[in-house]
Formats: C-alpha cells, sequence, structure tokens
C-alpha cells in the first residue's frame, strides 16, 4: 500500500479513482444513490465531501458472501436467493466503512456518514454499474470491492464529489 493514497468518487461519472502518490493506479465503474447527492440522515443520498475509511469489513470473505448489519450471513449470493428475497439491498464481499471528516457536512447530528452506514461495498454482478441505483452506498463489483479492500488501509482518505473529475479537484486542506 502507498503511502499517499487518495480515493476519490465522482457522482457525475459513477466512476471511483485510487490515487497513489498523486497518480491515477485504478478506476472502477461504481452505481451511486439513486437519490443523488446528499447528507442528510434518511435521504437515501450519498454524501459529499472528505472522509476516511473507518473500517475494513469481510477481509477473509468468499467472493458473495452476504453482509447483514455489517456481519456475514452465512449466506452466498446466488440468482435462487436473488428470486426469494427480490427487494433486499445486496452488501457483498467486502465492507469500506465510510466516516465524515466535516463538521456540519458529513460529520455530527443529521449528517454523519458513519452513523447513516455508508459503505463502499460489493454487489450482485447483475447490478447495473455507471448508473444511480443504490440506497446511498457506493456499490463496486465484486471483483473490484475485493481488488480495492487489499489496496487500502483503514483511514485512507475519500473525496466524494458532485461533478466529473476533472471540473472539481479536492481541496487541499484536509489532504
Amino acid at each position: 500500500m502507498a503511502n499517499d493514497q487518495l480515493i476519490r468518487i465522482s457522482l457525475a461519472e459513477q466512476a471511483l479513482e485510487l490515487l497513489e502518490d498523486g497518480i491515477v493506479q485504478r478506476r472502477y465503474a461504481v452505481s451511486t444513490a439513486l437519490n443523488g447527492p446528499g447528507e442528510c440522515s434518511g435521504s437515501g443520498c450519498t454524501p459529499r465531501g472528505w472522509h476516511e475509511i473507518h473500517a475494513k469489513i469481510g477481509a477473509d470473505a468468499a467472493a458473495d458472501t452476504v453482509f447483514v448489519g455489517r456481519e456475514p450471513t452465512g449466506e452466498i449470493y446466488s440468482d435462487a436467493l436473488a428470486r426469494q428475497q427480490p427487494d433486499r439491498d445486496w452488501i457483498l464481499t467486502r465492507i469500506l466503512w465510510l466516516s465524515g471528516l466535516e463538521p456540519g457536512v458529513n460529520q455530527d447530528d443529521q449528517v454523519d456518514t458513519l452513523s447513516r452506514y455508508i459503505y463502499l461495498h460489493g454487489c450482485p454482478d447483475s447490478t447495473p454499474m455507471g448508473a444511480p441505483g443504490s440506497h446511498g452506498c457506493v456499490r463496486l463489483r465484486n471483483t473490484d470491492v475485493i481488488e480495492l479492500f487489499e489496496r487500502v488501509a483503514a483511514g485512507t482518505r475519500v473525496w466524494i464529489q458532485k461533478g466529473p473529475f476533472d471540473a472539481e479537484s479536492p481541496r487541499s486542506a484536509l489532504m
């Protein structure tokens, strides 16, 4: 793992980039909130601004392991399981739990990313990427979340922006 890592996410591009020493190392298609950007509890929106990885969950879990409340349920996702529970919001494989770093923006009170349980997590391979669809989290393909999980540490900074990567850059004050 590089010492100078940054994950940046563009809601407009529905993409996540992993930068090491300021250079893009990986780019993944993602699916963020169907309800768009927003920080309020209960909004179903993806929070913007500076975050960090609070916890890494599922290091030894098999691909497609189902999580509820950040705990493996003992289930492995399958088409049959999906047919039995068609409305379930599937959190699979790995979880990178985010914590907001900006008081009043994404930290504290009704805008707290951590207490909203906002994650970067795996999802069924049939889930469309590159288009909003989540309940607030950032969904990735299972192979992508495994690769990202292995490359980053707890404490890695995460910048989530509304616009495209070339239109906004992270505010350097918190880097």
